[in-house]
């Protein structure tokens, strides 16, 4: 092969790799600066009077999945209904009765950050979305 045979080819491959890096980053610069605002949840009047939840409020944004879990373990497994939060204050463990109690708005408090954040949670596979009524 000549020398300039092996320039030509080179150029080919740089080229070529730049309109790949082009084409592959295009998406990425395309959207720079769109995200969407993570959306705020809606409270209830009942959960604004209420003040707090079983946990802290940064807790409750981090860990209610691994509470939620904890729960359905500590229910199913262990038989235990009631949840102590870190401020001795005692709780029944029910998705349904006690987070829908307050948070029955599933709409503007669960499914906006849900939706948002692309997680399909499997809660809703078993429990209603409104909590059964108190008689």
């Amino acid at each position: 092969m000549s020398e300039g045979k092996k320039v030509y080819d080179k150029g080919i491959v740089v080229a070529g790799l730049i309109i790949f890096i082009v084409i592959f980053m295009f998406p990425f610069w395309y959207n720079l600066g769109k995200a969407a605002p993570v959306p705020e949840p809606v409270l209830t009047e009942k959960a604004k009077a209420a003040k707090e939840c079983v946990e802290s409020k940064t807790y409750m944004k981090a860990e209610h999945m691994q509470i939620l879990d904890d729960w359905r373990t500590s229910v199913v497994r262990d038989e235990n209904r009631v949840y102590v939060s870190s401020k001795d204050k005692e709780f029944d463990m029910s998705l349904s009765n006690t987070c829908l109690d307050c948070h029955s708005n599933k709409a503007d408090f669960c499914d906006k950050c849900h939706n948002y954040a692309s997680v399909d949670p499997y809660c809703w596979d078993c429990h209603i979305d409104k909590p059964k009524e108190n008689k």
